[in-house]
């Protein structure tokens, strides 16, 4: 019996909680890839520095440049207790939409109070749950947050952040602050490993989605097609969207880094090539649709039921993305942000 690939529970997969990564490995690039190729529907099991085998001179290698910045913040309300605030997005300086730690009782209009240089009046919840907090702070807003900030490392990693973080949980090309999570399919890279990619002739470049809610909240409904994603900004310049078209009119490969890169990419994308542009975008990508904008994707394991998982079913094929899962289930992947790789082609 075929799978229904509108129904959320056909993306459920048994997954045992010793193999979601609590750190990274060291060096980046000593992480497993597996290799898929669409075409002969044939899995390699690699490590990711092997990568530059799958690269051509001529590939468009296109990374994610947004910058994770520590957006975990905890504040004293006025009744003397302590809640956890997530920073999710800034709608004008000093003003930003954001979550409370679930379970903490906030049933009023108050001025949190997150150290003696940063505090700010919090709204009530809207229909999404998100609040407004319009801060007072003393100097730069983001000097101050990297002082008493964490770091937004996701729920199903099951610690404390550590200082470490800082690094580890940040691309080595982030460059443009605004994430709340990392695009983590970009963590395997190193510096020597990209100086090697570049010096056989692959292109890279950047663009830029700063990650927020809308890329890890869970599907809410039973059909997919009735799931509506929460907009994030992105931006391609004009410099990428140039050599996007060179790179396709010589007939060579594009291949996005990440799961936001390709959601950039189709966002951006048009019957005449690549367009220059910036926009918030709320595109899902997901069995049905046509990925038309690359010619392969580096990405991570992801959780059961996500939209990042349907989004690699759109690209790899849902019986294909099953068959890659359950190998690496097989043979000891490690899973979400700080695991394993796949590259597929």
């Amino acid at each position: 019996m075929c799978p229904d690939l509108y129904d959320v529970k056909s993306y459920d997969y048994e997954l045992p909680p010793g193999r979601i990564a609590q750190y990274p490995l060291s060096p980046r690039d000593r992480s497993k890839l597996m290799v898929l190729n669409r075409e002969e529907k044939s899995i390699e099991h690699r490590v990711f520095r092997d990568i530059v085998e799958y690269l051509k001179p001529g590939d468009l290698l296109i990374v994610n440049s947004s910058k994770v910045f520590p957006a975990r913040l905890y504040a004293i309300k006025e009744n003397g207790t302590q809640i956890e605030v997530l920073l999710v997005n800034e709608v004008e300086p000093s003003l930003w939409k954001v979550m409370v730690k679930p379970g903490k009782r906030l049933k009023e209009v108050q001025t949190l109070f997150f150290s003696d240089k940063l505090s700010g009046e919090i709204s009530l919840p809207d229909d999404n749950g998100l609040r407004i907090i319009r801060f007072k702070h003393e100097g730069n807003f983001f000097d101050v947050i990297e002082e008493i900030g964490h770091v937004p490392l996701p729920p199903y990693i099951d610690r404390t952040d550590e200082p470490l973080d800082k690094q580890t949980y940040q691309t080595i090309y982030a460059d443009e602050i605004g994430s709340i999570a990392a695009p983590t399919a970009g963590f395997h890279f190193t510096d020597e490993l990209m100086a090697k990619i570049k010096d056989m002739g692959v292109k890279v470049a950047n663009l830029v989605l700063h990650v927020g809610m809308g890329t890890f909240l869970p599907v809410q409904t039973d059909r997919i097609d009735q799931h509506v994603m929460h907009s994030e900004q992105c931006t391609i310049n004009p410099e990428l969207a140039a050599l996007y078209n060179q790179t396709r009119a010589g007939g060579h490969r594009v291949i996005a880094v990440g799961t936001t890169s390709l959601r950039t990419l189709e966002s951006f994308y048009t019957d005449n090539g690549l367009e220059a542009g910036s926009k918030w975008t709320n595109i899902f990508l997901h069995p049905g649709k046509n990925i038309r904008s690359i010619d392969g994707l580096i990405t991570n394991y992801h959780l059961p039921k996500s939209t990042l998982l349907m989004l690699v079913s759109a690209f790899a094929g849902y019986e294909f993305t099953r068959m890659a899962y359950s190998e690496a289930l097989s043979r000891d992947y490690r899973f979400f942000s700080y695991g394993d790789a796949m590259f597929i082609l």
